[in-house]
């Protein structure tokens, strides 16, 4: 199944679950979190993510979606940019194995990516989009599945298209 870049409101997708770059604790946080957690209800977002206690980063946990589109949420922990050198490329890339194949648990058709990491957490943004790809594309040989990677801004859906057309 394919693998589409799309410019638009990761809130605003129309597929079986969203992934939410989130943070360990699983606590709403600022960026694309943040966002996600107000469009779907920040109260009973937070509540069931705190049941659920936290996450390690590079794995992945599952909620309802609540107010979203969505139908569920796949929280994943992403790397903080450290130069490269502390395993950051290998969990990254976890990030989107792992939502994927919980997705796949599910019996999810359709997933929506944010570009992990990239924001606070510091990532070089060339290099994220690199390895999410790279991670989409590895799963895709073998599963089906509907991917999307988001790109909420312009400027970085239009590197994003020029970096894998590359």
């Amino acid at each position: 199944m394919p693998f589409h870049i799309v410019q638009n409101d990761i809130t605003k997708m129309q597929v079986d679950a969203i992934v939410n770059a989130a943070n360990t604790s699983l606590k709403m946080g600022g960026g694309v979190c943040g966002a996600i957690f107000r469009a779907a209800g920040a109260e009973e977002l937070q509540k069931e993510c705190d049941a659920i206690g936290g996450c390690k980063t590079g794995e992945a946990v599952i909620t309802k979606g609540y107010k979203l589109p969505a139908k569920y949420i796949i929280h994943t922990p992403g790397p903080v940019w450290q130069g490269g050198k502390q395993g950051e490329e290998e969990l990254l890339r976890s990030c989107y194995l792992n939502s994927l194949k919980l997705a796949q648990e599910h019996g999810l058709k359709s997933i929506a990516f944010p570009l992990i990491s990239a924001g606070i957490y510091g990532y070089p943004r060339d290099e994220a989009i690199q390895v999410a790809a790279t991670a989409i594309k590895d799963f895709l040989r073998e599963h089906e599945m509907d991917v999307y990677l988001v790109f909420f801004d312009k400027a970085t859906y239009e590197a994003a298209n020029k970096l894998l057309k590359s």
